[in-house]
């Protein structure tokens, strides 16, 4: 998730001027709001069904051998098809509907799958498999929130790709079909106050056309946007559990004159993630991204295009219930010494283009984000101050949008969010593009620093 930052959260190559990079995400501080662990499903199969053949043993009428015989065999036939009846049902109930509807509580009752883990070259810090796996900075549910929010996003994704990405299908109805599959393998539908907090949509889902790069997600009540065939499409949804979000994105497009787009910012992301690590300076990621991804060009319509990594916003890190956090990593060369350390969550990702590789605002609205440090008791208008108790109520400091209120009932609110913007209570952000006639791409992952390697918690078969 990209957007268009103030001056103090941006970051440029040489460290000087504070007009060119913009992180992907606003920044914002650690908000002391949290929430209590996810109360969610658990399926478990019974396998306590009755047998009703076993009560024809004790009956007291006399019985010859041949009809002893005849019965067991019948018993044993019973037996058999209602074990098998069992064993169907068993397998039914432990594998993903379709669409996806089932909760992953119910197809994981020990644990969740790890991520990728790419254990760290000459390291001293590998001790033992304890030491390996986990961070002495993680709580005991931290590992478990997020291997459960990057199954979810897994799964939804993978459904996203086979029924709901489709030339002709709209991009409202595609980003429904993704946010109703996150708040259904999740087990929570946030429509009532603090449900949100526990798991669900980590950032409104993001579905940019082209020449927009980031920042782009259907309203209400405007005109529906169609997938054509020769669309670039990014998609970059978010999904968190208590908090812990999982940030991933992926690009598609339909014709193959793209392919070297798509290939060369997805192997630049590729290239962010093997150079991150504990100790990793963003400089030096960001100058290997530049390096992979600006070694492509691109042919269309008979014109050769060098593709450029996008200079003015960048990967991040991620806090809990904030998208962003204080780091950044952008995809140039740049003078930026800070470094990734033990226990931090990272979401590497990547944009290349074809036009001029800087995005400025574009038309229309994406989303809004609470400003936890700033008070609404100045509050004079009456729909503001509803507002910001429905926002506080079950947003908090997690970006939300348009659709995402009417969804909770709420009506005429356009006046109260004005007033919210104007005192600095809310930031809003809007669609961010390169110039027109050009194409955009994206990939992205989330990462976690463990102590003796990081884990790729968002890697699926797909990218």
């Amino acid at each position: 998730m990209g957007s268009k930052t103030p001056e103090d959260y941006q970051q440029t190559p040489n460290g000087s001027n504070s007009s060119d990079l913009k992180p992907a995400n606003p920044t914002v501080n650690v908000s002391q709001w949290g929430s209590s662990s996810a109360d969610l499903d658990r399926g478990i199969v019974s396998d306590d069904d009755d047998d009703d053949a076993n009560e024809v043993v004790g009956m007291s009428i006399p019985l010859h051998n041949a009809e002893r015989k005849k019965k067991k065999r019948k018993r044993t036939k019973k037996k058999q098809q209602v074990d098998s009846a069992r064993k169907g049902v068993g397998k039914a109930e432990l594998k993903q509907s379709d669409p996806p509807r089932v909760l992953v509580s119910t197809l994981f009752p020990s644990q969740y799958p790890s991520g990728e883990f790419v254990p760290y070259e000459n390291t001293s810090r590998t001790i033992d498999e304890e030491t390996r796996y986990n961070s002495r900075l993680w709580d005991p549910d931290f590992l478990t929130d997020y291997r459960q929010a990057a199954e979810i996003h897994r799964q939804v994704r993978r459904y996203a790709q086979k029924e709901l990405i489709k030339p002709g299908e709209s991009l409202l109805s595609i980003a429904e079909g993704i946010e109703e599959g996150v708040r259904a393998l999740s087990g929570h539908q946030g429509l009532e106050k603090g449900d949100g907090f526990k798991a669900s949509m980590g950032f409104p889902t993001g579905l940019c056309l082209n020449n927009v790069a980031a920042h782009w997600t259907p309203n209400p009540r405007e005109k529906d946007i169609f997938l054509k065939e020769s669309d670039v499409l990014k998609v970059d949804f978010g999904v968190h559990v208590n908090g812990r979000i999982v940030d991933s994105a992926f690009t598609v497009a339909f014709d193959p004159t793209y392919d070297n787009l798509l290939t060369s910012v997805e192997e630049a992301t590729n290239e962010g993630i093997t150079h991150a690590g504990i100790d990793a300076r963003m400089k030096d990621i960001g100058a290997a991204i530049q390096e992979v991804m600006e070694s492509y060009e691109v042919e269309i319509a008979g014109k050769v295009f060098p593709i450029k990594a996008i200079r003015n916003i960048t990967g991040h890190d991620i806090l809990r219930y904030h998208i962003h956090g204080g780091k950044q990593i952008p995809f140039i060369k740049n003078n930026n010494r800070d470094k990734m350390e033990e226990g931090e969550v990272f979401a590497i990702e990547t944009f290349g283009s074809t036009g001029k590789g800087y995005l400025n605002d574009d038309f229309g609205v994406y989303g809004y984000s609470r400003n936890e440090h700033v008070s609404g008791a100045n509050l004079h208008l009456a729909s503001a101050k509803s507002l910001l108790k429905t926002i506080d109520e079950n947003f908090g400091t997690i970006v939300f949008c348009r659709r995402y209120l009417e969804r909770l009932g709420v009506k005429n609110y356009h006046l109260g969010m004005r007033s919210l913007i104007d005192h600095g209570i809310v930031d809003s952000y809007a669609p961010l593009a390169d110039v027109k006639g050009s194409y955009t791409a994206q990939f992205e992952h989330t990462i976690l620093i463990h102590s003796g390697g990081k884990e790729i918690i968002s890697r699926g078969d797909d990218y």
